[in-house]
C-alpha cells in the first residue's frame, strides 16, 4: 500500500501540506545558481515587552517592506519580474492619513500564486484606519515606515533598526505591526521587531514564512499559511483581511511571552499543491536554473550600484549610525 493510499484511507492531508521550508529552498537555490548558502539570523533569547496600555488607547505604527511606486523605474505591476531598480535602501516614512500606491516587484514574493493585484494583501493601512475609526485601536501614528530588505544582517541591525526605533519614538509609537513579503523581508522585520521590543515597544509580525521568523526569534507572530505577498490576508477579500488583522491584534494583546506564534485558521485553497512550487530546485529544469543564475547576477549588480549611490548621496542621521 503506497503512502498516498494510506493517507487517503486515514483522511490525512498530503505530506506537502505543511508550512513551506523557505530557508531550505533558499539555501538550495543559492547553491544551484553558484552562491554560498545564506546564513539566516538566529538567536537563542527573545525580548518581550508587554503592552503598557489597552490597544483602544494605543497609537499604532505600521512597518512594511513594500515600496512606493517609482515612476520611471521599470515594470512594478502585478507579476513583474524581480526589479532591483525599484528597491529602496533607507528607511522611509509616509503619511497614514491618505492612500498610497505600494508595490512588491522589488522582492521575491510568490509570483506564481500571488496575483499581486490587491495591495491590501500586503499593506493593511486602510484596514488599520477603519479599526482606528471604530475605536479598536487608539489611532495611527502620523506616518507608517518602510524597512529596507538588506541581505546584510549587520546593516539591518546597526543602521536600519536604530533608525526605525528613532522614528517610532518621534511618532509616539505605543505598538508596531510589521508586514513582510519575501523570505529576506521576513528576516528583516524579525530583526526590527526584536530591536523595538528591546527598547520598550511591543510588536506583532504578520507573515507567511514561519520557519524564518521562528528561527530568528520574535516576541509575537501571526502566521498565515498563504503564498508570500499575502501577510495581511487574501487578495480581494476584505473579510479575510479584516480577520487577519484582528487576529494579529489579539496576539498583541494576549501573548503570554516571547516566541508566541498563532496560526491563522484560514486556508489559501482546498488544494495545497501550490506549496510545491516556490523556489523548488527539485522541480526545476536546468534551463530555468540557468536563467535564474543569469537574472540573479544582473539584479544583484543593479542593487549594489543603487545602494552605493544612495549611501554616497544621503548622509545618515547620527543615531542610525550608532
Amino acid at each position: 500500500m503506497t503512502i498516498d493510499a494510506i493517507d487517503r484511507s486515514m483522511g490525512f492531508a498530503p505530506q506537502y501540506d505543511a508550512p513551506i521550508p523557505y530557508m531550505h529552498r533558499t539555501r538550495t537555490m543559492y547553491q544551484a545558481i553558484g552562491y554560498d548558502p545564506y546564513r539566516w539570523a538566529q538567536y537563542a533569547e527573545v525580548p518581550f515587552q508587554p503592552l503598557t496600555k489597552p490597544l483602544a488607547q494605543s497609537k499604532v505604527t505600521l512597518i512594511v517592506t513594500a515600496a512606493p511606486y517609482q515612476e520611471g523605474k521599470g515594470d512594478q505591476g502585478p507579476g513583474a519580474a524581480y526589479n532591483a531598480g525599484a528597491k529602496f535602501y533607507e528607511v522611509y516614512a509616509l503619511p497614514t492619513d491618505r492612500d498610497h500606491d505600494m508595490r512588491v516587484s522589488h522582492i521575491a514574493y510568490d509570483r506564481v500564486h500571488s496575483p499581486a493585484t490587491d495591495q491590501n494583501a500586503w499593506f493593511p493601512l486602510p484596514m488599520l484606519r477603519t479599526l482606528a475609526q471604530e475605536g479598536r485601536i487608539g489611532g495611527l501614528t502620523a506616518n507608517f515606515l518602510g524597512a529596507p530588505t538588506n541581505r546584510s544582517h549587520r546593516h539591518t541591525v546597526t543602521v536600519d533598526c536604530p533608525e526605525i526605533l528613532r522614528r517610532c519614538r518621534e511618532e509616539g509609537t505605543d505598538v508596531a505591526v510589521l508586514v513582510p513579503n519575501c523570505p529576506v523581508c521576513h528576516q528583516t522585520v524579525s530583526l526590527v521587531a526584536r530591536h523595538l521590543e528591546e527598547n520598550g515597544i511591543p510588536t506583532v509580525v504578520m507573515g507567511c514564512a514561519k520557519d524564518i521568523v521562528e528561527f530568528c526569534g520574535v516576541p509575537r507572530f501571526l502566521f498565515s499559511d498563504f503564498p508570500l505577498g499575502n501577510g495581511a490576508g487574501k487578495p480581494h477579500d476584505p473579510a479575510s483581511q479584516r480577520a487577519t488583522l484582528e487576529l494579529a491584534l489579539k496576539v498583541l494583546e494576549s501573548a503570554p511571552g516571547p516566541r508566541t506564534t498563532v496560526q491563522s485558521p484560514q486556508r489559501w485553497a482546498a488544494d495545497a499543491a501550490w506549496k510545491l512550487d516556490y523556489s523548488n530546485v527539485e522541480t526545476m529544469p536546468a534551463e530555468e536554473i540557468q536563467k535564474k543564475r543569469d537574472d540573479f547576477a544582473k539584479q544583484k549588480a543593479i542593487a549594489a550600484e543603487l545602494r552605493r549611490q544612495t549611501i554616497a548621496a544621503e548622509p545618515r542621521h547620527e543615531t542610525a549610525a550608532a
